[in-house]
């Protein structure tokens, strides 16, 4: 099981600082990928409750100060030779499917060709208000931008007429070099996010949070859509992103253990050996840049937790 990391990108310790000697410890020592993720703003009264915590108003604190993540990845671009790139994700619907193309056509040919795409449709009522885009109808319109993006990635002469999104005849260059394109994979928890995938993705990318039995439902979820595709399993990448947290005192002890949050090493080990098992193909280790955060520190951490995925 292939093993990334979510770099320093969000929290108060997001600096450049922070960021340069992250990555050039993470490609040292060969973990395969660096992500990114996506957050526009954070509401002060939130229409919905952040997913996960029904009874809770107030999203993540982290949420508060975040670096552009594209703008990020270009930077990690820039500084690392090796490891792949990716988002975890990026809300396409807030974006013109032409520019976003573009934008990461422009990473893979400064990274020599180690992007992925990760793309979802956000939740969020208050940064659909923010993006002026209607929160009706999110799932067509992200299947026109798949469409439309992956016309501008691979066609000489790019045209697209649909319902939301409209090309002329043009010429849109240069390619990506990754071909036909970089890979795809799509974030959510609906069944129409996997249909989505089967039909324009290359694979899922996921979170686990809750229990391991809605984990397994999401897993289900991914291997039905394959098998009523006409595509086979090899052609799909299967991606989970984690929040691994070592608990440091006993007043947070719980009864309860939730996923990836244990006394231990061994505790949190033991969640990545079970996704091992349900053959997830990367895992996405994240570690937010909060009050007290240690760039040497999290890096030994996550070294003994790859361990548990090899």
């Amino acid at each position: 099981m292939k093993v990334g990391l979510v770099v320093p990108q969000f929290g108060t310790n997001a600096t450049k600082e922070n960021l340069i000697t992250f990555m050039q410890l993470a490609e040292r020592e060969g973990f395969e990928s660096l992500w990114v993720y996506d957050r526009m703003l954070y509401p002060l009264n939130p229409q919905q409750p952040y997913p996960g915590t029904p009874d809770k108003r107030e999203w993540p604190e982290f949420f508060k100060n975040n670096l552009d993540p594209l703008t990020t990845l270009a930077f990690i671009a820039a500084n690392t030779t090796k490891t792949n790139l990716g988002t975890c994700i990026i809300d396409i619907v807030f974006h013109n499917p032409i520019t976003l193309a573009k934008e990461f056509t422009a990473i893979d040919i400064l990274s020599e060709g180690r992007t992925i795409c990760g793309f979802g449709i956000g939740w969020s009522k208050d940064e659909y208000l923010a993006a002026n885009i209607p929160y009706e109808k999110r799932g067509e319109r992200a299947n026109e931008i798949l469409q439309a993006m992956k016309k501008v990635w691979t066609e000489d002469i790019v045209e697209f007429n649909g319902d939301f999104y409209k090309i002329p005849k043009s010429i849109i260059g240069p390619k990506p070099i990754q071909k036909p394109h970089p890979k795809i994979l799509l974030g959510g928890f609906s069944p129409k996010t996997f249909e989505r995938m089967a039909k324009y993705g290359n694979g899922y990318i996921g979170v686990l949070t809750g229990s391991f039995e809605y984990f397994h439902n999401l897993i289900k979820m991914f291997n039905d859509s394959i098998e009523k595709s006409s595509r086979t399993r090899k052609d799909f990448d299967l991606t989970i992103l984690t929040y691994p947290y070592l608990m440091k005192s006993s007043s947070e002890k719980k009864s309860n253990r939730s996923p990836m949050i244990g006394e231990t090493i061994d505790e949190i080990g033991s969640d990545l050996s079970k996704l091992k098992s349900s053959e997830v193909d990367r895992v996405i280790l994240a570690v937010n840049a909060e009050k007290d955060y240690d760039v040497n520190e999290t890096i030994e951490f996550v070294k003994e937790l790859r361990k548990f995925c090899q």
